[in-house]
């Protein structure tokens, strides 16, 4: 009887040692276990938010005008860098365009936010890219909840006709 306890012991603590908690990196078939740490470790370097999305056939956001040419819209995935968020609830954020000018990125539905401290992160966007005119009140409010001061927000009086993205989903690189 002690030698099937002590058998019976051993096997569910060698089955208790094998299960996978799948932390997000499943391992294809045929691929090793050194790739399938990788995987792993690549994952908690990059932060998800929105749909699941992947980098692969990502454009450079200093590319999107080029793409845009005679277009009001353009279905795209971006890489590029964030300038900064929403302070208030990281409802939106505005990634450097690489010719002085930015796209402000707005998730889809409201369904998702982003940290509300980015800036200078590196990050891969997916969803719609268009042109957009801001009107005035909708600049003011932009301009609060990035916190600028009371005489910025006044000085807001004309609207802006500038390029905005709607984002299904977005990686930040850490």
């Amino acid at each position: 009887m002690k030698k099937i306890a002590l058998w019976l012991s051993a096997v569910l603590l060698v089955s208790a040692c094998k299960s996978n908690t799948n932390d997000g990196a499943e391992k294809a078939e045929g691929q090793s276990d050194s790739t399938a740490v990788e995987a792993s470790a690549e994952s908690l370097e990059n932060h998800y938010f929105g749909d699941t999305i992947n980098e692969d056939e990502v454009v450079e956001i200093s590319n999107l005008l080029a793409l845009m040419e005679g277009k009001d819209s353009v279905k795209v995935k971006l890489s590029g860098v964030v300038n900064s968020s929403c302070q208030k609830k990281g409802c939106w954020m505005k990634m450097d365009m690489g010719n002085g000018e930015e796209m402000r990125v707005s998730f889809r539905d409201y369904g998702f936010f982003v940290p509300t401290n980015l800036g200078g992160e590196s990050a891969i966007v997916e969803g719609i890219a268009y042109v957009d005119t801001l009107d005035v009140q909708f600049l003011k409010h932009l301009a609060e909840d990035a916190g600028k001061s009371q005489e910025e927000i006044d000085a807001i009086t004309e609207p802006e006709v500038s390029v905005n993205f709607t984002a299904d989903g977005v990686i930040i690189k850490s």
